[in-house]
């Protein structure tokens, strides 16, 4: 089993906390994520107050080795990349993680 959150683990989250019919609660969380999305792609940070900030940064185009063939280079384009810096108050609950329980999951 995963200790993942999926999508539809946040849909059932918030189906069991509402009376929202689950439907309406799964459209509303992928109109979110697409809303995010699409702001992303535009280039435009996310900002999501007390929780953190997806930020859209550019990586230069850069020179990199093929393991199996480390005589020849490999260009590497220039490409966006997201980064996400959390909030405040995650950084908060991150501090009270016992890290010592998932240091085997990396």
């Amino acid at each position: 089993m995963s200790n993942n959150l999926t999508k539809r683990d946040i849909v059932l989250d918030i189906y069991d906390k509402t009376d929202f019919p689950q439907k309406e609660v799964r459209e509303t969380v992928q109109l979110t994520l697409d809303a995010i999305a699409k702001a992303l792609s535009e280039g435009r940070n996310v900002e999501l107050r007390n929780f953190g900030v997806f930020e859209v940064q550019i990586r230069k185009s850069r020179i990199g080795r093929n393991p199996n063939k480390p005589e020849t280079d490999v260009v590497i384009p220039k490409r966006a990349v997201i980064k996400f810096k959390a909030g405040k108050e995650l950084k908060a609950q991150l501090k009270e993680m016992d890290v010592d329980a998932h240091e085997g999951s990396e």
